[in-house]
């Protein structure tokens, strides 16, 4: 295995624009890194998670019923564009009311599951980084933990250009045009998911 390669790999995946860095980057400016924490956390143990299960045998459930996976993607398309919502809508004041919540540990953690992006990237890592070692199971646990290790620093980033952003927001408008800028990424990162559901769908 190319430990190096992976670490590249993993980089690129976690660094690059998507759900996850839409979602934690928005709720940075909103409600600043502390209150972002428990998302973080949720990113980067829900999806090491993930592969893990991948690894051990879902991705043979979904071989023999591909079905699951059909069924999965419409859920984390209408869960995104619900995410999008609630950041389009999200607060607008220079400090958020104080019953408003960012997106908690579980939430985000159960949100690899149904996360496009996640899933593109297990399916790569597994099926591209494997096969080199005598224990395939050995692989997928340092997968995973790259994945973990690695991802946590770029998500972290996109936290902190959020807060970033935030701490420059000196108007409710503006606070407002940055959540609708929020909300329109993620919308167009599900884009492509909902290009393939449709594909998909018989006719």
């Amino acid at each position: 295995m190319a430990i190096l390669s992976l670490m590249l790999f993993v980089v690129a995946g976690a660094g690059t624009p998507g759900p996850n860095n839409t979602i934690v980057m928005a709720s940075g400016a909103a409600y600043g890194f502390k209150r972002t924490i428990p998302a973080i956390l949720g990113v980067n143990l829900g999806f090491p998670s993930m592969m893990l299960l991948v690894g051990i045998g879902l991705g043979q459930v979904l071989e023999q019923w591909p079905v699951i996976l059909d069924i999965l993607r419409p859920i984390g398309i209408l869960y995104l564009l619900w995410l999008a919502f609630k950041i389009a809508n999200g607060p607008t004041a220079l400090a958020p009311k104080p019953g408003a919540k960012p997106p908690g540990f579980i939430q985000m953690a159960l949100f690899q599951f149904v996360n496009p992006k996640a899933w593109t990237l297990s399916v790569a890592a597994l099926s591209t980084f494997t096969g080199f070692w005598d224990s395939f199971m050995l692989e997928v646990v340092v997968i995973a933990l790259v994945a973990g290790t690695f991802g946590a620093p770029c998500t972290v980033a996109w936290t902190l250009l959020g807060v970033g952003a935030g701490r420059f927001i000196s108007q409710p408008r503006h606070m407002l045009i940055f959540n609708l800028i929020m909300a329109g990424l993620l919308v167009a990162s599900v884009v492509p998911a909902m290009v393939d559901t449709w594909e998909s769908l018989p006719l």
